[in-house]
Order: C-alpha cells, then sequence, then structure tokens
C-alpha cells in the first residue's frame, strides 16, 4: 500500500511539475507545453490559433485582463462572437482554472512570445 501511494505521490508531482517547469515560448514560472494539446499559434486545432488570440486582443495586458476578470465568456472575443469557440467555451473554463489561473500575467505573456516566436 505505502509503495502505491508513494508511486501516485510521484506521479502528481511530476505532473504538476510538467506544468510549471521552464521551456521554449514560457514566461517566468507559467508553461504552454499543456497548451499544445489544444491550440497552435497559425493554426486552428481544439481552440482558436493563437495567432487570432493575439490579434483579437492586441497585446498580453489586455489579454491578462481578460484572464483576472475571471475568463467569463462574455469577455472572450473570440469566443463570444463565433459560435464554434462559443460551444467549446467550457473545455478552455477547466482549463483556465487547472493552468491559468493564478498566472494571468505569465500565461498572456508565454501566448505572445509563443505568436511572436511562431511556434510553441
Amino acid at each position: 500500500m505505502k509503495k502505491i501511494m508513494l508511486m501516485a505521490a510521484t506521479a502528481a508531482f511530476v505532473l504538476g511539475a510538467g506544468v510549471m517547469a521552464p521551456a521554449d515560448a514560457s514566461a517566468k514560472s507559467f508553461n504552454v507545453k499543456s497548451c499544445k494539446a489544444c491550440h497552435k499559434v497559425g493554426k486552428k486545432k481544439v481552440g482558436p490559433a493563437w495567432k487570432d488570440v493575439a490579434a483579437a486582443y492586441g497585446n498580453a495586458e489586455t489579454l491578462a485582463a481578460v484572464f483576472k476578470s475571471g475568463f467569463k465568456v462574455s469577455d472572450r472575443k473570440i469566443a463570444s462572437s463565433n459560435s464554434k469557440w462559443k460551444h467549446k467555451a467550457g473545455l478552455m473554463t477547466a482549463q483556465y482554472k487547472r493552468l491559468i489561473k493564478g498566472h494571468e500575467d505569465e500565461a498572456a505573456k508565454a501566448l505572445f512570445a509563443a505568436v511572436a516566436a511562431g511556434k510553441i
């Protein structure tokens, strides 16, 4: 039983560290690695292309303000204006709570840095 508990604790630590570990196109301690599952810089995937998100918000400060205000769907420029992305807003809300909340400035800066670099 102790061995199983130790393995579970180790797995939780490793998974948590993967979210916060430094990587390309990251700002401070926020890592965009998990975001790659649904987003690409220049191509729509499960979520909108980050270049489209960057164009909609214009700068990291504006996007960070939306994150800080609770990331309400009505404040999301792409989801609120496009039925495809509005339909998927619940998925991103869950990811926001898990990955971005508490790292709003870092997440917004990482998104804009990835767009500037042309890759995640």
